[in-house]
């Protein structure tokens, strides 16, 4: 029992079956043409073939022009009405960008493709210009059904979960360049009358060739994968790149730049390969994080660090923030002290004593656990740095709540208006370096003792 044949093959067979009785009907239509302007005796005998070869050809190019004009729109209107008849919405997309409109550009070619072999049988240039035209129309159909459908998946894909983290500009352009490609070598193939394959002998020159005339698109197309792949970089990111002068939200991926809509409203477009040769800043960890840092230092006149006194814990038993903790210091340092003989304790350099820096120290620590705009949940420090000739650095470092631009300046804002202004009620003061007013005091001051 012999087996049944694949699917695909007897597909394949159909088609070619169809074409070839629309082949013969058509030759038959010829012939039947050129008998009866042979039956007008007044005709002269080289007349009947020139007048059937026009007469084919007007009417070949007629019906052609019929199936563009007329057909063509009929089809259009029939499928318009069905899609917007479907719950889908994948559909409308491939109608509205255009990838029916160019499908139905198929059928005039493929009507002159079938019928011209038929038609021009006896005169087999004719038959090879119609074909050649023909062939060539539509392959640049077919790209153009490419280049529309390219487009209908990006904007598909655009509004999915996936294709939020794809570079679905650079991938789309990748895919129509190599489909440009392809088309273009068919299209040489069709007009030389030659197979594509004869003609791939040649490609070493023309690898070559596109190398250096594509050398950006061919880094910018590897730069893309890569950025892609590793999720380095997506629309609507935060870019910050200050060799290229970019600090902004990235508008758009593309096959060769990037174009980042800067925070003063320019547009700065960026090589695209620069993203993977270059180092760059992606904020998206902070916008995907439930807080910004603030991460910033007060620097302390150390000349105005000394250890409290008794006045000094009489008032700072008084300050919210650090009663409880005060309270428990204090109790931790008598109970050490306690321990010393009576003559050491007397001096206050020996045990252990509170001082004004580390009591605001502690008093920042516990504004920002009160303040209702830090996010309590992640990492909350206040931390003395290495003096380095300007003062004590007490550097804060914690997360706003809050992770809006605007916002998260203000509230990092609020918090160092009131740590400089209570300062002073730690009898510290604050480091700042002599200005001219500064100067200008120390030589008057001078001038008066004189």
């Amino acid at each position: 029992m012999e087996e049944p044949a694949p699917i695909k093959d007897t597909a394949v067979k159909a088609i070619q079956d169809t074409a070839e009785a629309v082949t013969a009907s058509a030759s038959t239509l010829a012939e039947r043409l050129e008998q009866w302007l042979d039956s007008f005796s007044w005709l002269p005998e080289p007349a009947v073939g020139v007048l059937s070869h026009v007469i084919l050809l007007a009417g070949l190019l007629l019906s052609a022009w019929f199936i563009y004009v007329v057909f063509r729109p009929l089809i259009l209107t029939w499928m318009k009405h069905v899609i917007n008849r479907t719950p889908y919405s994948w559909d409308n997309q491939l109608f509205g960008h255009g990838v029916f409109r160019w499908l139905t550009h198929l059928l005039p070619g493929i009507f002159i493709l079938l019928f011209a072999p038929g038609f021009f049988k006896e005169t087999p240039l004719i038959a090879k210009t119609l074909n050649t035209a023909a062939e060539l129309y539509l392959l640049i159909s077919t790209y153009f059904v490419f280049d529309s459908l390219f487009n209908a998946i990006r904007s598909i894909l655009k509004s999915s979960k996936v294709g939020a983290h794809l570079n679905l500009t650079a991938i789309s352009q990748v895919a129509k360049l190599i489909t440009a490609l392809v088309i273009f070598l068919l299209s040489i193939a069709a007009i030389l009358q030659e197979p594509p394959v004869a003609l791939l002998s040649g490609l070493g020159v023309l690898a070559s060739v596109i190398m250096l005339v594509f050398k950006d698109v061919i880094l910018g197309f590897v730069a893309g994968i890569q950025l892609a792949t590793n999720r380095m970089l997506s629309i609507g990111d935060w870019l910050e790149m200050p060799g290229h002068s970019a600090d902004g939200d990235v508008e758009e991926i593309g096959l060769t730049t990037v174009k980042v809509r800067n925070f003063d409203r320019t547009i700065t477009t960026i090589p695209t390969y620069a993203l993977i040769s270059e180092s760059f800043k992606n904020w998206r960890g902070m916008s995907e994080s439930e807080g910004r840092r603030i991460k910033r230092s007060i620097l302390i006149d150390t000349n105005s660090i000394q250890l409290v006194t008794p006045a000094m814990i009489e008032r700072f038993h008084e300050i919210e923030h650090i009663a409880d903790y005060f309270t428990a210091k204090e109790k931790e340092v008598e109970e050490f002290n306690a321990k010393l003989p009576e003559d050491r304790i007397k001096n206050r350099v020996n045990g252990r004593r509170l001082t004004n820096v580390g009591t605001f120290r502690a008093y920042i620590e516990g504004y920002l656990k009160n303040h209702p705009e830090i996010n309590q949940e992640m990492t909350l420090l206040v931390r003395q740095l290495a003096p380095e000739g300007r003062g004590l650095p007490i550097q804060i470092y914690c997360f706003s709540a809050d992770k809006r631009w605007a916002a998260y300046e203000s509230i990092q804002a609020d918090i160092f208006d009131h740590l400089f202004a209570v300062a002073q009620e730690f009898d510290l003061r604050i480091f700042q370096e002599p200005s001219g007013v500064d100067f200008r005091d120390l030589f008057a001051q001078g001038e008066t003792v004189e």
